[in-house]
């Protein structure tokens, strides 16, 4: 799934030079264009966690937890670690980390201090059939330590959006070879063009640009329904 970035792009033209409200070049949009993808991508887990909390079984918020879902889906990843004595190293697409594997099963995560206590209690003490780690800035310390076969299930960040162009005379005609789609559920469309018309408004001293992208989504909505 994905939204196509130059789609995006020549409607957040069309609507900002309706009124002659002034031209977005494509340095600035690919820097709101990014942020803002940041900006939607972030919020799922937000909304998610405050659907979560949310008493009773409720069939409206269960369809949007569903629809989160969905959208979070495209996300989610599974990668062999690299082990580089004593970490294993994370992805550096990482987001939100999921389940740590070895062959024996999920490993737990800890702190540094739980571990302090665990390790001198024979009892309580990791073995390979119940080994635990500690997520570190330098990477994932496993106890009792492995050096290979360990799988991290893990929600990744999506890919910097970018409109590639190549300059011809004076123009900047869009290249699709060079460029990168919002890796975003195509239902954000809208949410994408809204978000950046905002910051575009900033951008040329326009804070009115976000008013009429309101406008524009409403109509859509309307007719939609109509």
């Amino acid at each position: 799934m994905s939204v196509n970035i130059d789609t995006v792009y020549q409607k957040v033209l069309a609507i900002s030079n309706k009124e002659q409200r002034g031209y977005i070049t494509p340095q600035e949009f690919n820097l709101f264009a990014d942020q803002v993808q940041m900006d939607i991508f972030e919020q799922y887990f937000y909304d998610i966690n405050q659907f979560n909390r949310i008493p009773g079984n409720n069939t409206e918020y269960g369809d949007m937890l569903t629809l989160l879902e969905e959208k979070i889906a495209i996300f989610k990843n599974i990668k062999l670690l690299f082990y580089q004595s004593p970490y294993f190293q994370k992805p550096q697409e990482l987001y939100k980390i999921g389940t740590l594997e070895t062959g024996y099963g999920e490993v737990e995560q800890i702190t540094h201090k739980e571990y302090l206590s665990i390790k001198l209690s024979p009892l309580a003490k990791p073995t390979l059939k119940r080994a635990v780690y500690i997520d570190t800035p330098r990477g994932f310390r496993i106890y009792p330590t492995f050096t290979n076969n360990v799988h991290l299930h893990y929600i990744r960040k999506p890919l910097k959006a970018n409109w590639g162009y190549n300059i011809v005379g004076e123009h900047a005609l869009h290249d699709a070879t060079i460029s990168q789609d919002f890796q975003l559920h195509p239902s954000e469309e809208n949410n994408l063009i809204i978000k950046i018309l905002a910051l575009a408004g900033i951008a040329i001293k326009d804070p009115s640009l976000y008013q009429i992208a309101s406008a524009e989504d409403q109509k859509n909505i309307q007719q939609e329904k109509s």
